[in-house]
């Protein structure tokens, strides 16, 4: 299925410009569905009882004032935008649900909890596979996905290797 999202994605971006305008906001319903990927993998390490099979580790982006995203006054005043976390080493209490997750985290030794919504998610890698998922935020700017800092939560300083390989970008952009 995830390789007809992909497929799917691609073929819609290289579409010819005077394709008509859809009526069926299927650009909403492709990033819906690979946010629940995002989901499922993390519902997996949770009902794991938190702990990432073989090299899995996964460095998360998202709007950090985005509705419903509750984390640290002092990481919203660092990051008033975006910012990157990772789940590797030193996490806890991750939960799942539908729309949700929170995780524990340490930042400057400081344990914190972040409430971080699907919809508020822009990237997904896992660098032990070199997959990627990335997704227009949901309000805000029609841009395209950008770099972005590295983890500023506690942990090793791995950087993600981006070379296209298993990249889905979802980057839609209505004809207005």
């Amino acid at each position: 299925m995830l390789d007809r999202a992909r497929d799917a994605a691609t073929h819609s971006r290289h579409m010819d410009d005077s394709a008509p305008d859809s009526l069926i906001p299927y650009d909403e319903i492709v990033q819906e569905a690979l946010r629940a990927v995002v989901g499922r993998v993390l519902g997996s390490v949770a009902e794991n009882g938190g702990t990432l099979p073989g090299e899995h580790h996964f460095y998360i982006t998202f709007k950090t004032q985005a509705p419903g995203v509750d984390i640290p006054k002092r990481l919203i005043e660092r990051f008033p935008d975006e910012m990157t976390i990772v789940l590797q080493n030193r996490f806890w209490d991750l939960t799942v649900d539908d729309s949700r997750f929170s995780v524990g985290l340490s930042f400057n030794q400081v344990p914190s909890k972040l409430v971080i919504p699907y919809s508020a998610v822009t990237g997904f890698h896992d660098p032990a596979v070199n997959f990627e998922l990335r997704f227009q935020a949901q309000e805000g700017p029609e841009d395209g996905p950008g770099g972005h800092d590295p983890a500023e939560n506690d942990g090793p300083n791995a950087t993600p290797i981006e070379d296209g390989s298993n990249v889905v970008a979802v980057d839609f952009k209505r004809k207005k």
